[in-house]
């Protein structure tokens, strides 16, 4: 039995095609809707599943296209869309089933079989994965530097096969080991789900982070891309929590933090508990904003604010989350990107062994947030007096 699934991010539909696949069904994928429509009239398919929010076409658009041609093949609409009048409105064009997102992909499967009958391989048992299919997708770019020996690659590649609507885009910051070799590992076999990008000289990890989030920005299918060290000391589950608390929200950036509070595993050398209490302080006087940690590695980003915060390099390697802040608050003014800002609790963070920040390291960033302060209070001067010599020319003043 032949199967045409038509969504527009190819994230959603892969694990679909592969369970179904397994289950004996041959499973065709398409991401534009004009094209879906043209693979109907061509495979005639015992059934089809669509998405409702596609660009260009809607999939109600499509579900009426496919009834004035055809009332019997069953459609089956997967949508994160769940208003009553978008259901109702694509039982009454003639759909078989509606299931909303996040659903899971055993009871996708179910619902198919219910649809159109056993597949070839009817007797496939059930799968205890649980894999659920989301309603976005997201990209996570993770920075590395000679990261041969410590990265968890095992970790990497469970998380993939286990949760859908995730791109991982590996970045080699110029490594001096095996790393790029690792990486390439790793993707085999996976380039939908993983990417390498490879900075042939070492930057640090703030140029490696930045590259990363404008490679991943050219991926139309995700809706949200972030960032995540290399050592996991943020796990995939608190990261996942980052998520699911910006795509039920309007704040623009949702950034993790490692405050301890009850029921959390926040562990830190006490060396580097005091150096971090220093430098937390130093980064409230220069952003006179009140976050408690703006140096977690984990963090998530919509894309409408991709542009303002990594168009331009930034003046420093390490402190780069600062300045995404202070661009932040220079682009949207300090009330408006504090509201656009979100801190949430990990539940879990573990100081990981070999990690690239020495203590002489730390000795630079006191100088090095007096550079941030400096520069981005002559940029915003710069600012100001553009502004004023645009409304000297709108406004002229001997006009007054």
């Amino acid at each position: 039995m032949k199967i045409l699934a038509i969504d527009d991010q190819q994230l959603v539909l892969l694990p679909i095609q592969k369970r179904l696949n397994e289950l004996g069904y041959q499973v065709f994928i398409e991401t534009d809707p004009v094209k879906g429509l043209e693979m109907f009239k061509t495979i005639h398919p015992d059934l089809v599943i669509i998405d409702i929010n596609m660009p260009n076409v809607s999939g109600l658009d499509l579900v009426k296209s496919i009834r004035e041609r055809d009332s019997n093949t069953p459609i089956l609409i997967l949508s994160g869309n769940t208003q009553d009048q978008i259901i109702l409105q694509a039982f009454e064009l003639g759909v078989n089933d509606f299931m909303k997102k996040p659903m899971s992909l055993n009871e996708i499967c179910a619902r198919v079989q219910n649809l159109i009958g056993g597949s070839l391989n009817d007797k496939v048992p059930y799968k205890g994965d649980h894999i659920m299919i989301q309603q976005r997708c997201v990209g996570v770019v993770i920075p590395c530097f000679n990261e041969e020996d410590r990265l968890l690659s095992e970790e990497f590649l469970k998380f993939i096969k286990t949760n859908s609507g995730y791109h991982l885009c590996f970045v080699n910051d110029g490594s001096t080991d095996n790393t790029l070799e690792v990486l390439h590992t790793i993707q085999n076999g996976r380039e939908e789900y993983i990417s390498v990008f490879d900075c042939e000289k070492n930057g640090g990890k703030a140029e490696a982070v930045r590259q990363g989030m404008l490679f991943l920005r050219k991926n139309e299918q995700l809706d949200y891309i972030g960032f995540l060290d290399a050592d996991l000391s943020t796990d995939f589950a608190d990261f996942d929590d980052l998520v699911k608390s910006i795509e039920s929200s309007n704040f623009q950036i949702v950034s993790g933090s490692r405050i301890s509070r009850m029921g959390a595993n926040i562990t830190k050398e006490s060396s580097r508990k005091i150096i971090s209490f220093t430098i937390n302080y130093m980064i409230k006087l220069i952003l006179s904003m009140n976050f408690k940690d703006t140096q977690c590695g984990a963090k998530i980003f919509r894309r409408d604010c991709l542009d303002v915060a990594f168009n331009k390099k930034f003046i420093t390697r390490w402190l780069f989350d600062v300045e995404i802040f202070m661009r932040m608050k220079l682009h949207y003014g300090s009330e408006q990107a504090k509201a656009l800002i979100c801190e949430l609790p990990l539940k879990r963070w573990i100081h990981a062994d070999g990690s690239k920040l020495s203590m002489k390291d730390s000795l630079k960033i006191g100088i090095q947030l007096v550079q941030i302060a400096w520069h981005y209070r002559k940029e915003k001067s710069n600012r100001n007096i553009k502004t004023e010599q645009l409304n000297d020319l709108v406004n002229p003043s001997f006009l007054n």
